[in-house]
């Protein structure tokens, strides 16, 4: 489980009070800050929960610092719908991929490199959950903030704004940096910290195979609907993501027509 307070020396947990199927134990909000630094860096405010809102408030803004900027990994409103909310009680802009999410007149880009917490945050462009997902490379911590590209606990869905070959990309490209900034752990926008990024971005993508094989599989044995698919290998899923996974076999689907 999430514990507030669980991160890096520079990157704080305060978890949302929005617990489901789908938010895991609730949103993750990250609080990234340069010890001793006067400004901090708000990455996923999460749901318009007020009193979430003031906690991160108040664990931001402790020593007297005040947030420089509020982040979006993308614009899932588990993430994103405390946004608004939060630049009005702190005056900080909203940056996004996204412009829809946008507050303020700078958005996110690729390689960029974010220091208003005191401490280097560099825009990593990671697509396939959604159209618009970031992850933040915190560099001193050899940290990495993924959103939803990679879960504390399960997999990931593809959601309707996202492809699974964005994904398939994503997921080589992170194992690839994992090696190369020598990553010793991923933040995820729910569930626990990940200690071990290399090993989890393994299991990432041979699941992701293994499920390719399985809809293989299942459409050669005569499944046809995203729902009969479900039913055949995704047989002991909580029926209450079961519409999230038939979400992942159209992607599926998507992938193996070459879409």
């Amino acid at each position: 489980m999430s514990i507030d307070g669980s991160g890096t020396e520079r990157a704080r947990c305060v978890l949302a009070p929005n617990p489901s199927p789908m938010t895991l134990d609730g949103t993750n909000t990250w609080v990234i800050a340069e010890p001793g630094s006067p400004a901090a860096v708000v990455v996923d405010p999460g749901p318009l929960d007020e009193g979430h809102l003031r906690r991160v408030l108040g664990v931001a803004c402790a020593g007297e610092r005040r947030v420089a900027l509020i982040v979006l990994t993308h614009g899932h409103l588990d993430h994103s719908a405390g946004a608004a909310r939060f630049a009005a009680m702190t005056g900080a802009p909203v940056m996004a991929l996204d412009p829809a999410h946008r507050l303020g007149s700078e958005g996110l880009a690729a390689g960029d490199v974010l220091t208003a917490a005191g401490c280097e945050l560099r825009v990593v462009a990671t697509p396939g959950h959604s159209a618009d997902s970031v992850s933040l490379l915190l560099d001193p911590d050899r940290a990495l903030l993924t959103g939803d590209t990679v879960l504390g606990r399960g997999t990931t869905v593809i959601a309707r704004d996202g492809t699974l070959r964005d994904y398939l990309r994503t997921l080589d490209e992170l194992r690839s940096l994992a090696g190369s900034a020598a990553l010793r752990v991923l933040l995820p926008g729910h569930g626990p910290v990940l200690a071990d990024p290399a090993g989890v971005l393994d299991y990432y993508i041979a699941h992701r195979q293994e499920r390719l094989d399985q809809i293989r599989a299942a459409l050669a044995a005569g499944a046809r609907t995203p729902a009969e698919i479900v039913a055949v290998v995704y047989g002991d899923t909580d029926p209450a993501v079961r519409g999230a996974a038939e979400w992942s076999v159209r992607a599926q689907l998507d992938y193996l027509d070459g879409r």
